[in-house]
């Protein structure tokens, strides 16, 4: 028999849309865009060749629209993984739950979620204004701890190598990692930087930056920096990322992260014009994405 959901768990308004989304099952595409910033889902859209519908919700926007024949959706999340804990649940409840039976559907759907972010590189080689494609995302932001999940054994290495090389405060983050899905990241190989991409759970601190704060852990970012493991090093920080892989492990969703490089921290250098290099990634990430 199947289980309902409770109307205190699946909460739709009053015209049958997902709460925070505001966004009913026929208005999202099966290809997701998802960026942090509520005013970069416009940037993107404006790109369409007709767009469908526009929705918003407090910091969450949606615009569902077509490039040529393919059918695509924008969403913007917000800052950080509490947010992406919505955004993703309420993705996949439009496309896996029957919001008439409040019942999961027997043949699930697996979405295509994009990420097209802003970071800072981790490695001096990085420059500004290049991109990154996310191979992992390393998550000190603990939302995962509250998820059952499988990693794989490559993911579990990884994570044992992290644990011993980077020192964390005890009582601290409880680390967690997550692959990309491989078949996306095969199409964003030319042109991008690739690297273990660490989430955070906020911007200065928790990034080693200090202005009056005190910094409980001042070595981290020279920890991260210096982190190695077959090959495997990480790139850049930010704050979605894991968050996105993790849930899409979860939920059974193929998720990828690439990220436009704004700072390099190791350089101390910032980007002269960080909207012309996010527009370049629009760009080149439409290009490839409006034909898979």
């Amino acid at each position: 028999m199947d289980t309902r959901i409770a109307e205190s768990e699946l909460i739709l308004n009053s015209r049958g849309a997902v709460y925070h989304l505001d966004v009913r099952p026929e208005e999202l595409a099966h290809t997701i865009i998802t960026v942090g910033d509520p005013d970069r889902v416009a940037l993107i859209s404006k790109r369409f060749d007709k767009i469908e519908s526009k929705f918003q919700h407090r910091e969450f926007v949606t615009h569902t629209g077509y490039i040529g024949n393919k059918r695509l959706s924008v969403v913007s999340t917000g800052i950080g993984t509490d947010n992406i804990d919505i955004v993703l649940n309420e993705l996949d409840a439009l496309v896996n739950i029957d919001f008439e039976t409040r019942t999961a559907k027997q043949d699930l759907t697996s979405l295509q979620i994009i990420r097209l972010g802003t970071s800072g590189a981790l490695q001096e080689s990085i420059p500004v204004d290049s991109f990154v494609v996310s191979s992992h995302g390393l998550g000190l932001d603990n939302l995962m701890a509250y998820y059952a999940f499988e990693n794989t054994a490559t993911e579990k290495q990884l994570l044992e190598a992290f644990r011993g090389q980077v020192l964390l405060q005890p009582g601290g983050a409880n680390p967690s990692i997550f692959a990309c899905a491989e078949g996306l990241h095969n199409h964003f190989r030319d042109g991008f930087h690739t690297g273990i991409t660490v989430t955070c759970p906020g911007f200065y601190g928790p990034q080693g930056r200090t202005l009056r704060g005190q910094l409980a852990n001042p070595d981290l970012i020279d920890h991260l920096t210096g982190f190695s493991y077959e090959g495997h090093r990480i790139t850049n920080f930010e704050m979605e990322t894991s968050g996105i892989y993790g849930m899409g492990r979860v939920l059974g969703h193929q998720c990828l992260s690439i990220s436009t490089i704004v700072a390099n921290r190791i350089a101390k250098q910032f980007s002269k014009d960080g909207n012309a290099a996010v527009e370049a990634l629009i760009t080149k990430a439409l290009g490839i994405i409006s034909v898979l």
